[in-house]
């Protein structure tokens, strides 16, 4: 029977049947995209450096779990191979793995610059451009949804993060330049910007309370993010409701960048 009325439109936000791999999926973000995007109908592989972390987080919501460490293009190429034999086919990309290194530029040393730009930035690409080449080859296009975030469309100024600042700014621009290469293929690329969210991520941060105070004050709608939050977003850039969205970085922010 055909789907009519409100339930036909919101089918849109489904996507039954997709196969999807989230990097840095053992938590925060990662694994709130993770848990919506099966929700959605989606066959969800939880990819992370910590295999023992993605295991658990997979058997949380009947996900299926894969070792990976981002800045190891051979084994990128394994597990993304891996995956797209076994499942037939890579539907959507969340690139969300990342790290910050947060001190002084004049004391960060070019061993934990070259940290930072091999997640972050590089590991980025290689996840990117792997997924890519199993969706062309499959011809069924895809999309691909990065975790950016406000300090890579802002100088931040609470403190110093400036190799983080740097690799999320690339990566805002490497989202607008490989949705553009992508767009003939219907591989959509497109990017979260968000604010500061209640993950281990920041634990550190979230440990002083004049720093939350300051974050809270500089948000219009006067408080953090939760990674649920940041999820929907995912969901929603990666689902056919968004199939005329692509190249675009969207904040979720609460409004930190519209002042």
């Amino acid at each position: 029977m055909a789907t009519t009325g409100t339930e036909g439109r919101l089918s849109g936000f489904r996507i039954d049947g997709k196969v999807a791999l989230v990097t840095g999926g053992a938590s925060g973000i990662g694994f709130a995209a993770a848990s919506l995007l099966s929700e959605a109908g989606a066959r969800v592989f939880i990819l992370d450096r910590d295999g023992a972390a993605a295991e658990e987080a997979a058997r949380k919501i009947g996900a299926s779990a894969c070792r990976l460490d981002i800045t190891d293009e051979a084994a990128i190429l394994q597990v993304f191979g891996g995956i797209d034999g076994a499942a037939g086919g890579i539907d959507i990309l969340v690139n969300n793995a990342g790290t910050a290194i947060r001190r002084p530029a004049v004391e960060q040393t070019l061993e934990e610059w070259n940290r930072v730009l091999a997640v972050n930035m590089t590991g980025a690409f290689l996840a990117a451009r792997t997924a890519a080449r199993h969706m062309l080859a499959r011809g069924q296009g895809g999309a691909i949804v990065a975790t950016a975030s406000i300090m890579g469309l802002s100088g931040g100024g609470l403190y110093p993060n400036i190799s983080y600042q740097a690799t999320k700014g690339a990566m805002v621009n490497m989202t607008r330049a490989l949705a553009v290469e992508w767009a003939k293929d219907n591989i959509r690329v497109n990017a979260v910007a968000p604010t500061y969210v209640r993950t281990p991520f920041i634990a550190p941060l979230l440990a002083q309370p004049e720093l939350v105070a300051a974050i809270e004050r500089m948000t219009p709608l006067g408080r953090l993010a939760e990674p649920e939050e940041v999820a929907a977003a995912i969901l929603f850039l990666a689902s056919p409701a968004a199939s005329m969205i692509t190249g675009h970085t969207l904040p979720v922010d609460g409004g930190f960048l519209a002042q």
